[in-house]
């Protein structure tokens, strides 16, 4: 704009709008792509099945294997600690590997880079991602704690609810760990490859093997960053206290902390032009 004397710059009002709703959430364009993303999990036939009844198979699978182990009258059920474990397991195992590849297959098919051409933001596909991949793992836990806690009669001190609450938030750590890792893979294979790097070192430090006190001392560190370690520690509060414990309440809180953090970071990661 020019006036006597000079000139005054003038940005377009709608250009202030845009910058502001940059890193607002679009409902529309949100609901349309979790739409999408269910539909397009649903027609996956072997997906569905991995998430929903692979890990019931294998629970009674457990069931059988330790209902005829003799015991102590007063000893805990072996089942009842097997059985906290997956639970806490499957859905951070299971949602990691159908995280890595879809997201890549989105990646190699060419549809993730031209959503991201579209005006569709990265805020709204990492929340239609995280809020598709956690309804499936809401269904697994679902299907998973029916078949342990009334089929199988797995006792927990605490409530039932927390343990599917605690399932839920690994899972969601799980599609954020898939997406972080899903960027750095050229191939759905090299996505399945991240997993001894990136799960099975939480799984064998998370105590789950020997507890976490005996290990070495640079082992407990390395133990201590990671969120798998913290997630075992409250499944296993919840079942040995009938009260949730201050102790459970920081696990949870870590563990959320991590799923968050994953989301940013893959967030940061999606690139609009494919390798």
């Amino acid at each position: 704009m020019h006036i006597t004397g000079g000139s005054v710059s003038v940005r377009h009002p709608a250009q202030h709008r845009d910058r502001s709703r940059r890193n607002q959430l679009s409902p529309r364009a949100y609901l349309a792509t979790t739409g999408r993303i269910l539909r397009q999990l649903a027609a996956d036939h072997r997906s569905v099945a991995m998430i929903l009844i692979v890990p019931s198979l294998v629970i009674t699978l457990l069931y059988f294997l330790f209902v005829d182990v003799p015991r102590p009258p007063d000893a805990p059920s072996p089942f009842d600690n097997a059985c906290l474990i997956m639970l806490g397991v499957f859905p951070l195992v299971v949602m990691f590997l159908i995280t890595s590849i879809t997201m890549q297959r989105e990646r190699m098919s060419g549809t993730l880079e031209r959503i991201l051409t579209t005006p569709l933001r990265r805020v709204d596909l990492l929340a239609a991602y995280g809020t598709a991949f956690s309804i499936a793992a809401a269904a697994q836990a679902t299907l998973a704690c029916l078949v342990s806690f009334w089929l199988l009669d797995l006792q927990t001190a605490g409530s039932p609810l927390w343990v599917f609450a605690i399932s839920i938030v690994n899972a969601v750590l799980g599609v954020g760990l898939g997406l972080l890792c899903s960027a750095f893979a050229r191939t759905e294979f090299q996505a399945v490859q991240f997993m001894p790097v990136v799960i099975v070192p939480q799984l064998l430090l998370c105590g789950i093997i020997v507890p976490r006190a005996l290990l070495p001392d640079w082992l407990q560190w390395i133990s201590n960053v990671m969120p798998a370690s913290y997630a075992l520690e409250a499944l296993r509060e919840v079942g040995a206290h009938p009260e949730l414990t201050a102790t459970a309440v920081r696990d949870i809180a870590i563990v959320v902390a991590f799923a968050v953090a994953a989301l940013c970071l893959a967030a940061a990661t999606l690139r609009r032009r494919t390798p």
